[in-house]
């Protein structure tokens, strides 16, 4: 056709855990990488009802807290995300303060969504959140409908998306009426911004109202997420019980327990780990009546035939009413190692006494 330049472009379908490189014999051209997922991923995946909603989860979700920031390797996340959707975990979590720097690791997910997945976008669930300080000035932080909302505009358009299929309030806000900020989770799904909506960080007593009101609105609260490990089992106190009466989906994060559970500290403390670092998990938390407990852990896991990060994974999902463990990796090696927990997910009578008894020991 006059006027237009034909480009010749040798296309390569890229599957780099299956081995499978296939490309059209054009010699000396271009090569534009595709992603063509693994036609296996939906075979060993899990997938569990999400309280009583039309949803399932994968038993194992990916969250995007840690390493998908702007200060971290982009191509290490890309190759972390394609693994976990490889696996058949379908729902991907985030919130607008990820990173570092804040905003970030939706930035990092929104291109790489461009890139590799936005061809299987209805087979994915995206979710964000907004409840913690995220810019300056009175709007940007806690609960209001002008905050709540807004940040939802920010997530969508760093993301590249039209709407996420879960909205969470990221925790509950003391000064602002639940009224308004489960108003603005109802504005957000009837406006088309998001498909479902959750909270995070509520306590029994909290959640049971933000579910009532919710439920008021026309617009049922779809899910929890909890901080649940076998080092911190606040949800058992009411909050599952909640959830159960109520038909409200849980997904936990912190199942290792910012890595505590795994075979990271068997040996101490390594030098690059998060404890050494004294953020989010304290080095004087890691003491030598710690480290006992987890070695024990370790040997009950190794009876299993499992490591102690797959009985970690498996042990929170023992409980029918957590729907997903929501998992953080810093290696593509770790997605693997967590999605692994599926397979031995039965724990005998005698198994979880002698983890109870590990646990009864004082830290």
């Amino acid at each position: 056709m006059e006027g237009c330049a034909r480009i010749c472009v040798r296309i390569v379908e890229y599957r780099p855990f299956v081995g499978i490189c296939v490309s059209a014999p054009i010699p000396d051209l271009p090569e534009i990488a595709v992603y063509v997922p693994d036609v296996q991923r939906y075979e060993s995946m899990e997938y569990r009802r999400c309280g009583r909603s039309g949803i399932k989860l994968p038993a194992v979700s990916l969250g995007l807290w840690h390493n998908f920031g702007g200060a971290d390797n982009f191509e290490k996340a890309r190759a972390m995300l394609r693994r976990a959707f490889d696996l058949g975990i379908t729902h991907f979590d985030l919130a607008n303060n990820y990173g570092p720097p804040y905003g970030s690791a939706e930035e990092t997910f929104g291109s790489i969504f461009k890139k590799d997945l936005q061809p299987y976008r209805d087979e994915l669930i995206i979710s964000t959140k907004a409840g913690w300080d995220m810019w300056p000035g009175p709007y940007g932080n806690f609960g209001s409908r002008k905050y709540l909302l807004a940040s939802l505009d920010q997530s969508l358009k760093r993301m590249g998306l039209e709407y996420v299929d879960i909205f969470y309030h990221h925790r509950p806000d003391p000064e602002t009426p639940m009224e308004e900020s489960m108003g603005a989770l109802d504005t957000a799904v009837r406006s088309g911004r998001a498909l479902y909506v959750g909270i995070s960080a509520y306590n029994a007593e909290q959640t049971a109202q933000a579910v009532k009101i919710l439920r008021g609105l026309g617009t049922p609260c779809l899910i929890h997420q909890p901080r649940y490990s076998m080092f911190d089992r606040t949800p058992e106190q009411g909050l599952f019980d909640v959830l159960g009466k109520e038909g409200v989906g849980a997904i936990v994060f912190s199942p290792l327990a910012q890595g505590l559970l795994s075979d990271r500290y068997l040996q101490g403390i390594p030098s690059d780990s998060r404890a050494a670092r004294d953020f989010f998990l304290k080095k004087k938390n890691v003491n030598e009546s710690m480290l006992a407990r987890v070695n024990a852990l370790n040997e009950i896991a190794r009876q299993r035939g499992q490591s102690l990060a797959e009985m970690a994974v498996a042990w929170v999902l023992r409980d029918a009413r957590v729907t997903s463990a929501l998992v953080g990796t810093s290696r593509v090696a770790q997605i693997d190692d967590n999605v692994a927990a599926l397979r031995n997910m039965k724990f005998s009578d005698e198994e979880l006494k002698g983890i109870e008894d590990v646990l009864r020991r004082e830290a």
